[in-house]
């Protein structure tokens, strides 16, 4: 049947991914042993407690100066922790520097792109003509505001009012006021008679 989803995407490691998973690696190891010997230090201690109950100093002398001795590593354990974390932290911090950087470069050469797509003196170009398309429609408006007297104003809104007019008139007849005559009704008695001495007539002509 094949795969149906597609092929999985393979992610691409670095050495700094590397480094930092080897790092990681190493500061959990130190944890642990970190834990290991706070755990052994309390027996020690709880030790060294019943041998003085029991009248044992010297035993329990002996296991203060081991656990002292322990104490010591676990204080330099913990500054090698710190250490790690900080390289990890750093080297993280490192990764994502150069995906911005790399991100700035692609954005630096597309604006290059778009600048050699259009020139300084194109973009000059056509702000000059906007600037002057725009002056040009100004001194119009100044001129037609200018020149249009107030009789030249009641002339345009006469006509305008006229042709308005015009349109109207145009759209509709006029309907008459006065009535219309009514037709009159003729007998069918009548009509039938009229109808039937046309034939003779018309044989008495002949």
């Amino acid at each position: 049947m094949g795969n149906l989803f597609g092929k999985k995407k393979a992610t691409r490691v670095t050495e700094q991914d590397r480094a930092v998973l080897q790092l990681k690696q190493q500061r959990d190891k130190l944890k642990q042993y970190q834990k290991k010997i706070t755990l052994q230090m309390e027996k020690e201690r709880q030790l060294a407690k019943q041998l003085l109950n029991d009248g044992k100093k010297e035993k329990a002398l002996l296991i203060l100066k081991k656990k002292r001795y322990q104490d010591q590593l676990l204080d330099k354990t913990e500054n090698q922790i710190s250490n790690l974390e900080r390289m990890v932290q750093d080297i993280e911090f490192a990764q994502i520097e150069m995906k911005v950087f790399e991100g700035l470069k692609v954005g630096n050469d597309c604006l290059k792109k778009m600048h050699e797509m259009l020139s300084l003196e194109e973009v000059e170009r056509i702000m000059d003509e906007t600037q002057d398309s725009i002056e040009y429609q100004r001194q119009i408006d100044e001129m037609l505001a200018g020149s249009l007297t107030q009789e030249d104003e009641d002339a345009v809104l006469a006509e305008l009012e006229a042709i308005t007019q015009g349109e109207a008139d145009l759209e509709l007849p006029e309907v008459p006021d006065e009535e219309l005559p009514e037709v009159p009704e003729q007998e069918p008695g009548r009509e039938k008679e009229r109808v039937k001495k046309k034939p003779e007539r018309e044989m008495l002509a002949l």
